[in-house]
């Protein structure tokens, strides 16, 4: 039994139900499609794996989730989600793959963090997957150890 704490108002009105209970502004949020037999339905809840590790006495907690279109990473030693970059590979005709990595938000000046979800992103290709990679790097400390640090437990916890 549920129990409300507080008065209830008896007069207020709440919207009844109708034929049409989207406005006009909500439809255009809809997809055009509606017949939804035909599209692929995303897989959920998104597979993730959530594990902390001590990196140069920093606990760092890191979260790998797989989506149906990407990965994503989150490493954190700050408890925020700090430099978000993405990472992909990019298809072409020559025999070497090459590999893309932008900066989305945060610190642009750090070529280690880079360097980082390059690693990754080649370490992702190289088990098969052709997805591409969102990480977010919240680090005390931007130094090789820790970066290689989180490459090698994410490689060994990943879900590609």
């Amino acid at each position: 039994m549920t129990q409300f704490v507080g008065q209830v108002d008896e007069k207020a009105e709440f919207p009844r139900e109708s034929s049409s209970a989207i406005s006009d502004s909500e439809s255009s949020l809809l997809p055009m499609n509606s017949n939804s037999s035909t599209l692929p339905s995303p897989q959920f809840p998104v597979r993730q794996n959530h594990f902390s590790v001590l990196i140069k006495g920093n606990k760092t907690q890191i979260v790998v989730m797989s989506y149906e279109d990407h990965f994503q990473v989150i490493a954190t030693q700050i408890g925020t989600m700090g430099t978000i970059l993405y990472a992909r590979k990019e298809e072409g005709v020559s025999m070497n793959p090459t590999f893309s990595v932008s900066v989305v938000f945060g610190k642009r000046d750090e070529p280690m963090l880079e360097a980082c979800a390059r690693q990754l992103i080649e370490k992702i290709s190289l088990s098969g997957s052709s997805k591409p990679l969102v990480l977010s790097l919240g680090l005390k400390d931007h130094s090789t150890e820790t970066l290689k640090g989180i490459i090698s437990a994410v490689i060994h916890k990943g879900l590609w």
